[in-house]
C-alpha cells in the first residue's frame, strides 16, 4: 500500500513552496519544512515535500541509483507528482540524490543557456547534517555580508565543484540542500570560499 501524500495537498504545497522561495532568497539560510508526510524509505521529509510541490507531469525527474532501483519510492513519486523519470541528468528539471556518493558531476546536470537559465537543474541533495557555524564561506546576492554552511558529509571537492558551476551564471545548478525537516538552498549566483583546513 502507498503511504500518503500531503494530508492538504493545496495548503501544504503553498507552504513548501513559500520554504523554497524563502531558501533560495537567503542562501546558506537554515529553514525548516513542517508539514505531516511519511515519505518511504530513504526520503526524508524535506525532500518529499518538496518533490510533490514543485514537480509534476511536466517536470522530468532524475533518481540516484538508490532511488531508481526503489520500487516503492518510484511507485510513491509516480502516484503523487506524475513526474517522468528520466535516465540522463541532463535531462532533468530536478535530481533527487539521497547519498553523496551517488552524485554526479554537477556539470552533468542540465545548465541552461545564457537566453534561458531556467531550464536548468534544480538539486534537491539530502546530507547528513546542515550546520551555519562552519564550513564554507558564502556572499552574494540575498546574504547581508557572509555566511558560512557545513553540509556534512560533503566536503572541499564538492565546493570546488560549486565555484566551478557559479563560475558559470547565469548558467549551472541550483541546489537545495535537506536534512530531515530542514532545509538550505545555494543558488548558482552564491560565491563561494573555502579555506585549507576548515571543511
Amino acid at each position: 500500500m502507498l503511504a500518503p501524500g500531503f494530508d492538504d495537498p493545496g495548503l501544504a504545497a503553498q507552504a513548501v513552496f513559500r520554504a523554497v522561495m524563502d531558501a533560495m532568497a537567503r542562501p546558506g539560510r537554515i529553514g525548516r519544512i513542517a508539514v505531516p508526510l511519511s515519505p518511504p524509505a530513504p526520503l526524508g521529509t524535506a525532500m518529499a515535500a518538496v518533490a510533490l510541490a514543485l514537480t509534476d507531469f511536466e517536470t522530468p525527474l532524475w533518481l540516484d541509483p538508490t532511488l531508481a532501483g526503489d520500487d516503492g519510492v518510484r511507485r510513491w513519486l509516480a502516484f503523487h507528482t506524475g513526474a517522468p523519470v528520466v535516465a540522463a541528468p541532463a535531462e532533468a528539471a530536478f535530481a533527487l540524490v539521497t547519498h553523496t556518493a551517488d552524485l554526479p558531476r554537477l556539470a552533468a546536470f542540465a545548465q541552461g543557456t545564457d537566453d534561458y537559465p531556467d531550464r536548468s537543474t534544480t538539486l534537491i541533495l539530502a546530507v547528513d547534517a546542515l550546520a551555519d557555524d562552519t564550513g564554507a564561506t558564502l556572499s552574494g546576492p540575498g546574504i547581508d555580508g557572509e555566511t558560512r554552511l557545513s553540509v556534512p558529509p560533503l566536503g572541499a571537492a564538492f565546493w570546488r565543484e560549486c565555484r566551478l558551476n557559479h563560475a558559470g551564471f547565469p548558467r549551472g545548478v541550483d541546489v537545495l540542500f535537506t536534512a530531515g525537516e530542514r532545509i538550505a538552498a545555494l543558488p548558482r549566483s552564491t560565491r563561494i570560499a573555502v579555506e585549507a583546513g576548515e571543511i
